[in-house]
């Protein structure tokens, strides 16, 4: 997704219009498309929100790096959202997400210093963002992030894995993720807890392409393993 940094150019910009077709066109070698990957990683975020006896209804949930708010629908189902912010720092994917998505509230990130956001949020959401964030501005990604969340507040960070030889494959194929700057889940989990973010745990996901669905019925059985294309780290904040 669009990396929301107010220091960052919005390059995103000029993919609005086809972003959803190029990431699909990248994804393609799985044999699924984009709703497969956000309906299964928001059901495995609610999963670990039921074991961790989080509220899963009538919450504030902040996407971070909403792009065109493709993930907007089943957050608000997920979660029966009683608000539902996106984030992003292109202005022009957060037009299209306002246009399609009207009861949704988007912002840049300059624009939550003033929405009175703060301590508001009770489950943060962030997928394939903080690759397309310079290194040395993702402090201060997380940090707008802990600011939204409310104490006790939930930071689904999703990120795609570098470990992972298909990630990197289907990355290449893609115009805005191949000059991108990967995190390892043990970096994901570093930069969290000194932005003062408690790390709950760690899941890796979609090991098997749709050929092989069939085997998919085992991957909760290893989601601890450095297997998957993408991982979760889950954090609370403290």
């Amino acid at each position: 997704m669009t990396a929301p940094q107010p220091q960052a150019t919005p390059e995103f910009d000029q993919f609005a219009g086809d972003y959803d077709a190029a990431l699909n066109r990248g994804i393609s070698l799985s044999g699924e498309g984009k709703d497969y990957f956000i309906e299964r990683r928001i059901d495995w975020t609610a999963r670990c929100l039921s074991r961790l006896g989080a509220s899963r209804s009538n919450i504030v949930v902040m996407d971070y790096g909403a792009g065109t708010g493709s993930a907007f629908p089943k957050l608000r189902d997920t979660f029966k959202t009683q608000r539902l912010l996106g984030v992003d720092v292109s202005t022009a994917e957060l037009a299209i997400a306002k246009t399609d998505y009207p009861w949704s509230e988007v912002y840049t990130p300059e624009q939550t210093a003033s929405a009175g956001i703060d301590n508001t949020v009770d489950l943060a959401y962030s997928n394939g963002t903080f690759h397309h964030i310079p290194p040395d501005h993702r402090a201060g990604a997380l940090a707008l992030v802990h600011r939204a969340l409310k104490p006790g507040g939930l930071f689904a960070l999703w990120e795609n894995n570098p470990w992972n030889p298909g990630t990197r494959w289907v990355m290449s194929r893609i115009p805005f993720d191949r000059d991108a700057i990967t995190l390892s889940a043990i970096e994901t989990k570093r930069r969290a807890r000194a932005a003062g973010f408690t790390v709950l745990r760690t899941d890796f996901l979609f090991i098997f392409p749709k050929m092989l669905s069939p085997l998919r019925a085992l991957e909760p059985c290893v989601s601890r393993l450095p297997l998957g294309a993408q991982y979760q780290v889950l954090c609370r904040k403290s």
